[in-house]
């Protein structure tokens, strides 16, 4: 069963009363030839093609109505530019200053298709000189779908346009064509921008050093990989539990090798690592199995001897699975015409319930639980394993941390969680997102965009605990396929390292230094910034230095030994004189994998949430998801923010909180006034600038979309309606064009 991630409503269908229609363009044909219009270039972007005039059509598919224009594409981009004057009423409130709406950059690119004689051709690169399209539909990443005309161009204009764009967004590439490396040589470097509190970037010692004070872990961290020598597919710097030895760390290229990501406060650590194979034909299996049976007795080591470990693909969906599902999914989201989206209304919810998209983000968040109980209740070490290291451990052990630790859930611990986890970590952004489109695709795969699935889920059950909002994690999701930013560009630590010596200039500059997506002045103004806060979030009061403080006795790791292991109260001295004996006792006995079942799991998981949900409510502590099939949700505002049918106009969740926002902001901003106590006139004009956006009749869909430029009045085609058999009271004839019904 599922359920959307806000209010219902029925769709309502947009107008643009500026656009014009075919007959009136080819009245057009007669006038001279008009004065193509260039977006403006960022620093290293080049035109490489251009054609005027093309039509950029609506989602209207009877009408067939659209805004004339020039069609361009250049290293980063295909642009269409207007040929009308953009006024201050169409002006965005939610500007990206890389690129406007009409721009599709060219990673961003999913599928395009050809208008051949009104039918709907895939294109799939390789040659394309032969007859080109009247029409070019793409498919973006982002969801959006873009429909041009080539009609009215010049045949030799209208080809080249054709082809450029094929080239340049389809064709396999080097990664040295992406647009990142040309941008980050010609761009005039920015001061660094002090964030407070920063995004640790952990790409340093005292990076690493720091986070394992903060979570108080006992391991140590590693620096003998600071030139790759160790194994290319390791970060330069990591933490590893102390007991392993440093002749272990050469063997096997780093597979194997338990990475430590996070400690609890129990003493207990999440540990990862990439799988060793299982049975060899060349007599390493053996040598396989001294060595992990080593890892684990390190493991175990660093908190009781005790460890479960967990193969993650015996239990989750493999890489290609999820490629497959989201696949099936987004196909509802990508809507040529309104009659396509009309169809796909009438079995949507089920439509979406068979691509199983869902079911994975269920399957992963009940995963992370089964990981949280392991750490929260029986202070067990826990070790993750996969064949690669970098996927499924990545949304494991990010997720987990989020559930319990309330620093992740920070805009600034966030990022730095991202970074060490992924970054650092080792995903193979560039594989998984296939920047350079890659004919074999085996190993593209939206792990990313699962785990941003997976926080959106936590984020909707939970707002109070997180500081970031849901249009920060959209933002992020499109961030994604921006070739500007360094940070989902490469495959690991190592494969930046090397491409970015080898590219840089032969001059006295450095190395390449591509900007990476935390600094978010390169994207947005501050105030287009402060939509990335969740006015709901609910900061950690600060305490009154000058207030008595209640005693609270210290935490003693110790005391989060298993209940059974005590009999009666822990004796001044017990762990000087006893921690030997007690070692010996639980050692061995404790190593094991998870034994229950998928049934029991799951079970055991609902009993640990039970418990969780009767103990008072804390959002700076453990929080938990509810993973009952209504629970999950789909992410409105990710994928439905495009479709104009279903925008609620002046209504929705957005709408409730950008009004919580403006009264937030005012609320600071009195306070702020009553401490410096500053004239009247001051705070006058910054609750002005407040309220200016509240004046604003929002859509469903704000900040992507606002009501300004649309029509309230929904519409159906009349054909569609006809072959629903749609009468009474759910049509209304009167109609001004007569092609379609307004919907009461």
């Amino acid at each position: 069963m599922l359920s959307l991630g806000s209010g219902g409503g029925k769709p309502v269908k947009p107008s643009f009363v500026s656009y014009v229609t075919p007959e009136e363009i080819k009245s057009t044909e007669r006038e001279t030839s008009r004065k193509e219009k260039h977006p403006d270039l960022l620093p290293g972007e080049v035109v490489f093609c251009s054609t005027n005039p093309v039509l950029k059509y609506t989602q209207d598919d009877v009408s067939q109505r659209g805004i004339f224009g020039t069609l361009v594409c250049t290293n980063f981009r295909i642009a269409f530019v207007s040929d009308e004057a953009p006024s201050e009423e169409q002006a965005q409130l939610f500007k990206n200053k890389l690129y406007g709406e009409n721009d599709i950059p060219l990673t961003c690119v999913d599928h395009i298709y050809g208008g051949y004689d009104e039918k709907k051709k895939l294109i799939t690169g390789g040659l394309v000189r032969n007859k080109y399209p009247s029409k070019i539909i793409i498919h973006c990443k982002d969801l959006r779908v873009f429909q041009f005309s080539l009609t009215y161009a010049k045949e030799e204009e209208a080809k080249k346009i054709f082809q450029g764009i094929i080239h340049h967004s389809l064709e396999p590439k080097s990664l040295k064509c992406i647009f990142a490396f040309s941008y980050c040589e010609k761009a005039t470097a920015t001061p660094e921008i002090h964030r407070t509190p920063r995004t640790v970037m952990f790409d340093t010692v005292e990076d690493w050093t720091q986070e394992m004070k903060r979570t108080k872990g006992n391991c140590k961290v590693v620096s003998a990989n600071e030139n790759f020598s160790l194994s290319q597919k390791l970060p330069q710097f990591f933490i590893m539990p102390t007991a392993v030895l440093d002749e272990d760390m050469t063997k096997f290229e780093g597979k194997g090798l338990p990475i430590w990501c996070w400690s609890h406060h129990s003493g207990c650590a999440l540990f990862k690592t990439a799988s060793l194979p299982l049975m060899q034909e060349d007599g390493y299996s053996q040598a396989y199995k001294i060595y992990m049976e080593r890892m684990l007795n390190a493991v175990a080591q660093t908190h009781l001897y005790s460890v479960k470990t967990e193969e993650l693909s015996d239990t989750l969906p493999t890489i290609q699975d999820i490629q497959q599902s989201y696949s099936r999914f987004k196909q509802f989201f990508l809507i040529d015409n309104t009659t396509e989206f009309w169809l796909s209304d009438m079995k949507w919810f089920s439509s979406l319930e068979n691509s199983g998209w869902l079911d994975i983000i269920r399957q992963c968040l009940q995963k992370a639980v089964e990981v949280v109980e392991c750490l929260e209740k029986e202070n067990t070490n826990v070790l993750i394993m996969e064949e690669a290291g970098s996927d499924l451990c990545c949304v494991i052990s990010s997720l987990v941390q989020l559930m319990l630790d309330p620093y992740c859930r920070t805009l600034a611990g966030f990022q730095s969680l991202v970074q060490k986890e992924w970054v650092a970590g080792g995903h193979s952004f560039l594989d998984r997102c296939n920047h350079v489109h890659q004919k074999d695709k085996e190993f593209q795969s939206p792990v990313f965009l699962l785990f941003l699935e997976c926080v959106w889920q936590l984020l909707q059950q939970h707002g109070p605990a997180f500081q970031f909002s849901e249009t920060y994690l959209t933002v992020l999701s499109d961030s994604v396929h921006v070739p500007v930013f360094g940070t989902f560009l490469f495959n690991s630590p190592y494969h930046r390292a090397t491409v970015m010596k080898n590219d840089s200039p032969q001059t006295q500059r450095g190395p390449l230094n591509c900007p990476e997506v935390w600094d978010w002045s390169l994207q947005f103004e501050r105030k287009a910034q402060d939509l990335f806060t969740n006015p709901l979030y609910a900061e950690k009061p600060k305490q009154d230095k000058g207030a008595r403080r209640t005693y609270r006795p210290k935490h003693q790791r110790q005391l989060s030994l298993p209940s059974s292991a005590f009999k009666t109260p822990p004796k001044k001295g017990f762990f000087k004189e006893e921690t030997d004996s007690l070692k010996k006792m639980l050692r061995v006995k404790r190593i094991s994998r998870w034994l229950h079942s998928p049934d029991s799991a799951q079970a055991s998981t609902r009993e640990f949430y039970e418990a969780w949900q009767r103990k008072p409510l804390d959002y700076h502590s453990l929080i938990l998801p509810c993973l009952d099939g209504p629970a999950m949700r789909v992410w409105m505002q990710r994928y439905l923010r495009w479709i104009h049918e279903v925008q609620i106009f002046g209504g929705g969740a957005i709408t409730v909180m950008s009004k919580l926002a403006d009264l937030v902001g005012e609320v600071q901003e009195l306070r702020r006034e009553l401490e410096r106590q500053a004239c009247r006139a001051d705070s006058n004009h910054q609750r002005a600038a407040a309220s200016h956006r509240s004046s604003v009749r929002l859509s469903s869909s704000f900040p992507f979309a606002t009501s300004r430029v649309w029509s309230f009045k929904p519409a159906i085609p009349t054909s569609l309606l006809q072959s629903l058999m749609i009468t009474g009271g759910l049509a209304d004839q009167d109609d001004e064009d007569g092609e379609t019904l307004g919907v009461v």
